[in-house]
């Protein structure tokens, strides 16, 4: 039995989220979540920067049912760095309702690789902000993707948009389609048209293998207000960003809680206002359809669509 000790000021996750008031369309998709632990049967890696609070799979799939949201897609979180077993035992618990996104090392075999695509694995993801994993060489990630291309997987970004420009060119070389995560974390205090959040916006211009997470409002928002007390206008510094992607590129946008939110320093939101913070993204039924079910379907469950 392993004892961890959660870094000092972790905020754990919002103890009794309120029910949304957006009505989410039937079989919607959090297609952005992860499960911690729990450490004393999925301790946590030992090269981690951070040791979390227990988010355990029950916890994720109460959450879910809660909120109104029908499926899952798990992704795995830099404190188990490459040790996956904690997202393959949520998968393999959520039978056909998850999916997940996994970290892998360049030594992993066909074999395991094989097992992870068994257990619903979609994806690997490719963490590029310094301060949460150390950096892996360019080379061996790219080795990573030839190798994961053949299953139908894509790959996940997580990257900061100040290192957007000497990231670009290893992007557009991927060859699968790639997800980037929490729309590249623009500086909201930039204008949504300015030169930052335009680069961005041509990347996915110019790439129509490139979706994007409009997720995370209260990781980017600066002025806020909060998804707390009842907020039915959380992060309005956020919206024009997320509306500008929701609308240039609907069949290519996701949207995820980011339950149970590691590393947030500010504020915990509660999840059920930060479901009612899409609508004021996806403003139409049909958007909602998009982001939440047609899109995610696509990508994850592409089997299932007809």
């Amino acid at each position: 039995m392993s004892h961890f000790e959660k870094t000092p000021g972790w905020l754990d996750f919002y103890p009794n989220p309120s029910k949304p008031r957006l009505s989410l369309p039937a079989g919607a998709v959090d297609a952005h979540c992860h499960v911690f632990g729990p450490g004393d049967v999925f301790p946590y890696a030992p090269e981690r920067k951070y040791t979390p609070c227990d988010a355990s799979k029950e916890q994720l799939f109460a959450l879910r049912d809660h909120l109104g949201f029908a499926r899952n897609v798990i992704v795995q979180a830099t404190c188990h760095g490459a040790d996956n077993r904690a997202l393959v035992d949520a998968l393999q618990s959520a039978g056909k309702l998850a999916r997940g996104v996994a970290t892998v090392k360049r030594d992993i075999s066909d074999e395991e690789l094989q097992k992870l695509h068994d257990a619903g694995v979609r994806g690997v993801r490719f963490n590029f902000v310094k301060r949460l994993v150390d950096f892996t060489p360019k080379e061996e990630l790219m080795e990573i993707a030839g190798r994961i291309a053949p299953l139908g997987w894509h790959i996940v970004v997580y990257f900061e948009a100040a290192d957007l420009p000497e990231l670009w060119d290893f992007f557009t070389n991927l060859p699968t389609t790639v997800v980037v995560d929490h729309m590249g974390r623009p500086d909201v205090s930039k204008p949504v048209d300015g030169e930052e959040f335009n680069l961005f916006v041509k990347l996915m211009a110019e790439h129509p293998n490139v979706w994007s997470k409009l997720s995370c409002p209260e990781r980017l928002s600066i002025s806020g207000p909060p998804a707390l007390n009842g907020e039915q206008h959380a992060y309005t510094d956020v919206v024009p960003f997320a509306r500008r992607l929701m609308e240039q590129f609907p069949d290519r946008v996701l949207f995820g809680t980011d339950w149970p939110h590691p590393n947030l320093k500010d504020h915990m939101p509660d999840d059920g206002l930060l479901v009612d913070y899409l609508a004021q993204i996806a403003t139409t039924p049909q958007q909602l359809q998009q982001i939440l079910v047609d899109n995610p379907m696509r990508l994850y469950w592409p089997e299932e669509v007809k």
